[in-house]
């Protein structure tokens, strides 16, 4: 994948990241192909193991994962994903985003969920995750929905991160 280029990551308060995003249509796949490439290229140069469009300020329902279990990339394309099952069960884990670079915190979520989505030939698919790969779905798809994982915070909590990631990103800007 070194040789796709990638796309910028928006960063908070960017408000594309706050609206959502479009279900994609069924009539360019190769443009929605080229954009999973560059998302995937994008995601692991970051790196991360999550990337929904809205995050490179394309609003399409659409979101690339890829856990690298045992350090061997398995990429997943998720076309219109959405969650038709959660469990009753939660689950809390650290979480982070790349458009909150350097910023994490527990978040609670359904310990398991099933997405039903496109693959990048148009057929329907399903995944149930648990641990991780669940984590990441919902926070994933979150991104097409304009929520973010701060969100699930208390006020208190959220505001001292996003302060926090304010004067970081300025910081950086004066370096």
């Amino acid at each position: 994948m070194t040789d796709i280029p990638t796309l910028p990551i928006l960063f908070v308060p960017d408000p594309r990241l706050r609206a959502k995003a479009k279900p994609v249509a069924a009539t360019d796949p190769g443009s929605v192909r080229d954009l999973a490439d560059r998302m995937l290229a994008t995601m692991y140069a970051a790196p991360g193991i999550g990337l929904a469009a809205p995050q490179v300020g394309e609003m399409l329902r659409l979101v690339v994962i890829d856990l690298q279990k045992d350090e061997q990339r398995q990429p997943m394309v998720l076309v219109n994903p959405e969650i038709v099952a959660a469990s009753r069960e939660a689950a809390t884990r650290e979480e982070g985003c790349l458009s909150l670079p350097g910023q994490h915190a527990d978040v609670t979520r359904p310990a398991v969920v099933k997405v039903r989505y496109l693959d990048l030939e148009g057929a329907r698919r399903e995944v149930e995750g648990e641990g991780l790969l669940s984590a990441c779905l919902q926070h994933e798809i979150d991104h097409l929905d304009g929520v973010l994982f701060v969100d699930y915070l208390s006020a208190l909590k959220r505001n001292m991160l996003l302060r926090r990631l304010a004067k970081d990103l300025k910081a950086k800007e004066r370096a």
